[in-house]
């Protein structure tokens, strides 16, 4: 495959990769990276927030290197095998005399560019959406029993690296309905999902936790012009950067001229469009749009060979935002010239701080999927985060991690009290306050389970709710209190008070393992006027109440 790509397209090829390589391992993770690296410390077909992909990807990095490199690696490379499959996907006859223009269009876009070395979800997304319109490319050409099988593949890598990825196959599918009926097409899907089950089991196994928390349980804020649809076209711009009048000129002219043009365009506005309504209710992450970025790719290169002015205009544009783009990579690696402090500055530094003082102790933060894992990864030492009512659930939720330092001295990290002696500063200014605890247990994944998910707002009236013990070991219920936040209509908490919550039966005295007590509960008064849901948590041992109910609306 290589000996029929261009010398210049190799040699170009090489330097991105260089110099990927070279970022790499020099720039300390960001947040989102030690979390996915925790993931890859235990290979499942599933993780709290997203498919596994990144976390198998990180693994493969790991047999290759140690540190950052160690969770990179197999990004850069796939970062320079989608560059190449783009190409590849290009029929344009006079394409070899524009091998520049290629990767200034390209390396130029801001996410592409930084998903380069970054190991995140949308890296194995952006290259296999590449393969897949690729495949599907020659698979409409030219449809066979084995462009399904291969086809059904890619499809399911794609819905293995993150659940956006639905959009990519949806909006191509809506470009050309007749493959609804299409032998083939259905070999493809079905090929698909018998690849993708073992993650629908996880699914299953774990009570569609990921799917309840980003369809249900996520918290919102109410409607910002600003911020939400404001911040959404915003976020349109940044994609492209200075070359985004052209970018989108191009979207505007390019008119399908055969089936596969039409998925190109159909993805693109599809993608567009589906994130423009959702910013009427929800702020839209930058990297949610990242993947019209690969069939833009392709609509911008087959333009601009056609259209000099254009072409000029995209070329000259391209490299000032690759100047830019540069300079700001560098700022990533050495802090004095980047315009803020970024995740990549300073975590090392408080990590070897806080590890001086704890040496080998298990670090208990609180609320803190993102501090944990990179004290972990830095350190090298046992780390886990104990989520609160206040906050919300990650994969420290569901992976059993606070078995690790049960019944051990930990030393508790907090953002919310000032514990006198031990002070920390993060790289944003942020300070968390530590002390030791000598006897840490939780129960965490104790269960508040009530019968319906709506109830009367009604402070008289009595409720009822079971409480299930997941654990291998007897609960005494004098170690368990219990507290109720009051969320608004956005899900975000705004109050949190004590439960006054009995057994019926008063002679239980223990809740045993893998066993469940009935309790009543009135709800407690509270100074917000219409709550809008309610959760129920508990304290264990005087630590801050859990996360152990779900979210119940008020009426």
């Amino acid at each position: 495959m290589l000996k029929n790509l261009p010398r210049l397209f190799l040699f170009l090829l090489g330097t991105i990769l260089v110099i990927n390589l070279l970022q790499a391992h020099f720039t300390e993770l960001i947040f989102d990276e030690a979390y996915y690296w925790y993931y890859s410390k235990k290979l499942a077909w599933g993780y709290f927030d997203h498919p596994p992909m990144v976390a198998w990807m990180i693994k493969g990095s790991s047999l290759f290197f140690e540190g950052e490199l160690g969770v990179r690696f197999m990004s850069c490379l796939l970062s320079a095998s989608t560059l190449i499959i783009l190409w590849m996907t290009i029929d344009h006859p006079k394409k070899k005399e524009y091998v520049p223009h290629f990767f200034v269009v390209a390396f130029s876009m801001s996410l592409l560019n930084a998903y380069g070395f970054f190991t995140l979800p949308d890296t194995p997304l952006l290259f296999f959406t590449a393969l897949f319109l690729y495949v599907y490319k020659r698979f409409i050409a030219a449809p066979s029993v084995i462009l399904s099988i291969v086809l059904g593949v890619v499809m399911a890598a794609l819905m293995y690296s993150k659940y956006h990825a639905v959009l990519v196959i949806v909006f191509v599918l809506f470009s050309n309905l007749k493959l609804i009926r299409d032998k083939y097409a259905i070999l493809a899907v079905t090929i698909s999902l018998a690849c993708y089950a073992p993650h629908f089991l996880w699914l299953y196994e774990h009570d569609f936790v990921s799917i309840k928390y980003h369809l249900f349980e996520r918290p919102n804020q109410a409607y910002d012009f600003n911020k939400f649809t404001l911040g959404y076209l915003v976020n349109l711009l940044a994609i492209f950067g200075l070359t985004f009048p052209f970018a989108y000129y191009i979207l505007y002219k390019s008119k399908p001229k055969d089936i596969f043009s039409k998925a190109l365009t159909f993805l693109t506005y599809g993608v567009l469009i589906f994130f423009f309504i959702s910013s009427f209710s929800k702020r839209v992450q930058t990297q949610w749009i990242i993947v019209v970025s690969i069939p833009m790719v392709l609509l911008i290169f087959n333009y601009i060979i056609e259209n000099e002015k254009t072409r000029k205009w995209i070329y000259g544009l391209g490299i000032a935002n690759i100047i830019i783009l540069l300079y700001l990579r560098v700022g990533l690696i050495y802090e004095p010239l980047f315009p803020i402090v970024f995740e990549t500055h300073g975590n090392k530094k408080w990590v070897d701080r806080l590890e001086y003082d704890v040496w080998d102790i298990p670090v208990v933060f609180e609320n803190s999927y993102r501090n944990a894992p990179m004290y972990e990864f830095y350190s090298g030492r046992k780390a886990i985060s104990l989520n609160n009512i206040q906050y919300r659930q990650n994969q420290y939720s569901i992976d059993g991690s606070e078995a690790s330092v049960q019944h051990k001295r930990v030393f508790y990290v907090t953002p919310y009290t000032r514990i006198a002696g031990f002070a920390y500063p993060l790289p944003n200014g942020d300070l968390f306050y530590g002390e030791y605890i000598d006897h840490f247990e939780s129960y965490r994944r104790l269960k508040v389970i009530l019968e319906k998910d709506e109830l009367d707002n009604n402070l008289d009236k009595t409720f009822k709710m079971k409480v299930f013990n997941p654990y291998e070991v007897d609960i005494p219920l004098d170690k368990l209190k219990f507290g109720l936040a009051y969320l608004n209509d956005y899900k975000e908490v705004r109050d949190i008070r004590k439960v006054a919550a009995s057994p019926i039966d008063a002679t239980i005295l223990v809740l045993k393992s893998n066993d469940t007590v009935n309790f009543t509960f009135k709800l407690p008064k509270t100074k917000m006027e219409e709550p809008g849901y309610f959760r129920i948590g508990i304290s264990e041992n005087d630590l801050p109440y859990g996360l152990n109910g779900n979210n119940i609306k008020l009426k």
